[in-house]
């Protein structure tokens, strides 16, 4: 018989995580964000894409997609606790949020 529980309390924010990196494009953004040099327009930002973050204008461009996709996708990153989003001007950079990705794969090596 099987019975049906409610998750533990540490694996609620794993469920977040998962959802949030099911979408390849999402998974792909996290990545180039690994290195941001690498994969943006340095020389084309208003902001350093190290410390402060990529403009999601420059994300935006390299996957092709809608600004209004791009920003709902970057707003389930950053509410799964993977990217952190500051305000330039205008413009919302991403960064990701590497203490709380870390964070994610110690609670997974728990819990799995």
């Amino acid at each position: 018989m099987t019975t049906h529980t409610e998750p533990e309390p540490d694996v609620e924010p794993l469920l977040d995580v998962f959802k949030a990196l099911a979408n390849p494009v999402r998974l792909q953004v996290l990545r180039w964000l690994r290195d941001p040099v690498r994969h943006f327009p340095v020389e084309r930002a208003i902001a350093d894409p190290v410390e402060v973050g990529v403009c999601v204008t420059h994300i935006q461009e390299k996957t092709g997609l809608a600004q209004s996709t791009v920003s709902a996708y970057m707003a389930e990153l950053q509410r799964a606790g993977l990217v952190r989003a500051t305000r330039v001007g205008k413009w919302t950079h991403y960064k990701r949020d590497e203490a709380r990705i870390a964070e994610f794969v110690a609670v997974l090596g728990r819990t799995l």
